[in-house]
Order: structure tokens, then C-alpha cells, then sequence
């Protein structure tokens, strides 16, 4: 089924750039245009691809506090003294800035606003209709908090596009988030607002950062239930997290019903990830992406706002993983088996010190054993669904047990 996709995408967007030995690289996201590009999905009837205007004050408020939003810009203009010390660090430290996570740089508000500003643009061409799905493969900075960075985060667009929706009277949002690490800072943005559903897929905080996102933590007095957290033991592999996936996943977005299905895609769940601990293919993730292409039809109209986000297998990994996915929103999904294009293959030697992988497919099958044809009690993997499952499925008139 082809569906319409319109992707916010400017070069200007690897501006979010924290320094070549940091762990997000922005090259990662150029590969995925390439390798997007090669394949002639971005040149399908049904993509659409525009550049989109940085996000305004106003709208970056709509999260965040304005006196983070000077910090930020502050960060991006810093002076430093004789001995090469930014002036007032302390006061940056307060907001998360300057720290080995989320180093400042210069022209930091500009660069953070821009995919801000994409991620925006993707929604309002869902939101207005001019495309079914809307993609900014740049966002899925989850991690951003009110007032400080985290995690690589210094703006959260997917909370500032959420909020955003919510601002347009939108009643109903599902935001689905499969990155390894916890979606801790779109879940304190809508804590206590049933409004918004948010499902965080993750390896367990006892093993990762942030260190947060237990299935007990379900949300404010207002809206209990309404935070969903599954945490997965380090180690699971692709039969393991899709099982959990599809035992929580599916029943509470359809039960909820949302206007419009949000997801943040990070794909640093992969075996080879340096930053953590699952154990997934490419082929697990390409899984997902379709399950949630699947499930924006079936429970939000159709109307799917998707992201990237975390991932730092920057060659191997996210160019494909993420190919799939605008393949996969386009309605023109990339064969496992297909050969990545020569094209691609001779870019990544020009630019990196790596060789291009050579196959869009890890050789999984992406196959998996269905909750509801028995719990194992023993099963690491069962408990934590469980766990879940007891923590929210009651709050919304599910039964917890397959």
C-alpha cells in the first residue's frame, strides 16, 4: 500500500554537531539521506521533501523554560577566559550544558531549534493533511528536559511537536518510543496528562542511562496508566523484544485510540551498538518500523509522526535501520535481501574509514513466539511483560494475563 510521506529534511540539520569524538555523529544522518536517496525512495510520487523553518521561541516554550532557551543560546555565543574555561559554567552545568554528554558548540539554540523546527514541519503536514505520515529523521531528541539537557538532547522535539498538537485541540496522542534508552523526557512532559500515552520500550535502567523508566512508574494522579514503561533485560535479542513489543504495544494503542500515532525510532537497540546492551538485527528494528506503520493505520487513521533518535553504529547500522523505515512510511518497503547500491558503497569509502555493509538485511527472520500462546513464569523476557502488563493494562479495562 503506498502511503504519502512528507520528510522534513536540510542539510543545514548535521549543523547538530557536538565534535568528531562524540558519540552522534551527524554523518550518520547524512548516510541514511544517501542511502535513502540511492534506493530512489525520496524521489517516489508519494515523498514529499521540504526544508523546514527553525522553531520559535514560542513554540520551544511550549516544553521548555525560557530561561533554558537563553542558557542554550547563551552556550552557543560562549566567551571563555585566559585559561580557556567558559565563563559562568556553573550556571550552564545548572541546565545540563557543557557536561561530556551535551558539550556546547557554537551556534548550539540555532542548530537544536532547526530539527526542532523539522520535526514541527513533519507534523503539520500530517496534522493539515497534506501527507498521510510526516518524518524527521534528525529529531527524537527524547532525553531533553524542561530545563536542561541530557542525553545528547538539547531541544525535545518530539514533546515540542506533541505539545504543539495538543495545542490544535488534538484529544488523543500515542507516543510510542523503541530507542534502548528510556523516552525519560517525553514521559515528564505529559506525566499527569491522560491526553498522551506514552509507551517506552528500553533496556532496563539498572544496566543504562538515564537510569529510569520501572514499570511502576505510570504516570501522575491525573492520568495513572496513561506512562507505560517495559524494560528489557541487557542481553535480549530480536525473538525477545519483538514478543514484548507486540504483548504491550499493540492492545494499548488500539484501546487508546489516538488522532495520531508519534514514534521515536532510535536504533542503538542493535547488537553492535557501542553505548549499550540488547542484542537486536536491523532486520528486529525493520520489524518494528512496519509494526508501527501497521498500527498507525489501524488505530490512528493513519496519521504517524516518525523520528529517529539514538544509534551509533553510525555506517553499519542506522543508514539501514533507518532506509527501512522511510521505505517502510513511503508504503515501499525495501526487500531484506536487497543489495545496498554501488553508489552508496563508494560514498561511505570516500567519507569514512568503513566499508558499506553490502546487504540490507543481517540474514534474521524476524520471526518470534506470541505472548498469548503461553507465559513462562521463569522467562526473564515474560517477567518483564508482566510486569508491565499488571502495572497499566487494568487502568484501561485490559486483562493483564494472555
Amino acid at each position: 500500500m503506498a502511503c504519502t510521506l512528507h520528510l522534513s529534511w536540510d542539510e543545514k540539520l548535521t549543523g547538530y554537531d557536538f565534535g568528531p569524538q562524540h558519540p552522534l555523529a551527524p554523518i550518520r544522518v547524512k548516510l541514511t539521506i544517501e542511502l535513502a536517496t540511492a534506493f530512489g525512495v525520496l524521489a517516489s510520487e508519494h515523498v514529499s521533501v521540504q526544508a523546514a523553518p527553525p522553531a520559535s521561541d514560542a513554540e520551544l516554550e511550549l516544553v521548555h523554560d525560557p530561561g533554558y532557551l537563553a542558557a542554550v543560546r547563551y552556550a552557543g555565543g560562549l566567551r571563555y577566559d585566559d585559561s580557556g574555561t567558559p565563563v559562568e559554567v556553573r550556571t550552564l552545568l545548572q541546565h545540563g550544558l557543557g557536561t561530556p554528554d551535551d558539550p556546547i558548540f557554537a551556534g548550539m539554540h540555532e542548530a537544536s531549534a532547526l530539527i526542532a523546527g523539522a520535526t514541527l514541519g513533519a507534523v503539520r503536514a500530517v496534522w493539515a493533511g497534506a501527507a498521510q505520515h510526516g518524518a524527521s529523521i534528525a529529531g527524537g531528541l527524547h532525553h531533553a528536559m524542561r530545563a536542561s539537557a541530557s542525553g545528547f538532547c538539547i531541544y525535545n522535539d518530539p514533546a515540542i511537536a506533541i505539545a504543539w498538537l495538543l495545542g490544535q485541540g488534538v484529544e488523543r496522542i500515542a507516543y510510542v518510543d523503541i530507542d534502548v534508552h528510556h523516552g525519560d523526557g517525553v514521559q515528564a512532559a505529559f506525566w499527569n496528562d491522560p491526553r498522551v500515552l506514552t509507551i517506552s520500550l528500553h533496556e532496563h535502567p539498572a544496566t543504562l542511562f538515564p537510569g529510569t523508566g520501572l514499570p511502576t512508574d505510570t504516570g501522575g494522579p491525573d492520568a495513572d496508566g496513561f506512562a507505560v514503561n517495559l524494560p528489557l533485560p541487557a542481553g535480549t535479542g530480536d525473538a525477545g523484544w519483538l514478543r514484548a513489543f507486540h504483548a504491550v504495544v499493540p492492545a494499548l494503542v488500539q484501546d487508546f485510540s489516538p488522532q495520531i500515532l508519534v514514534s521515536q525510532h532510535g536504533c542503538d537497540t542493535h547488537r553492535t551498538d557501542p553505548l549499550a546492551n540488547l542484542q537486536l538485527t536491523i532486520d528486529a528494528q525493520r520489524s518494528a518500523h512496519a509494526a508501527l506503520h501497521r498500527l498507525a493505520h489501524e488505530a490512528a487513521g493513519g496519521r504517524w509522526l516518525l523520528t529517529g533518535g539514538g544509534g551509533y553504529q553510525l555506517v553499519q547500522v542506522v543508514p539501514r535501520s533507518w532506509t527501512h523505515l522511510l521505505a517502510e512510511a513511503a508504503g515501499e518497503p525495501i526487500a531484506p535481501s536487497t543489495p545496498t547500491p554501488q553508489s552508496w558503497r563508494e560514498y561511505v569509502s570516500r567519507v569514512s574509514a568503513e566499508s558499506a555493509p553490502e546487504l540490507m538485511t543481517e540474514g534474521s527472520s524476524g520471526s518470534f513466539p506470541a505472548f498469548d500462546t503461553g507465559y513462562d513464569p521463569a522467562d526473564p523476557i515474560d517477567q518483564a511483560i508482566m510486569a508491565t502488563r499488571n502495572a497499566v493494562f487494568p487502568s484501561h479495562g485490559l486483562m493483564p494475563t494472555p
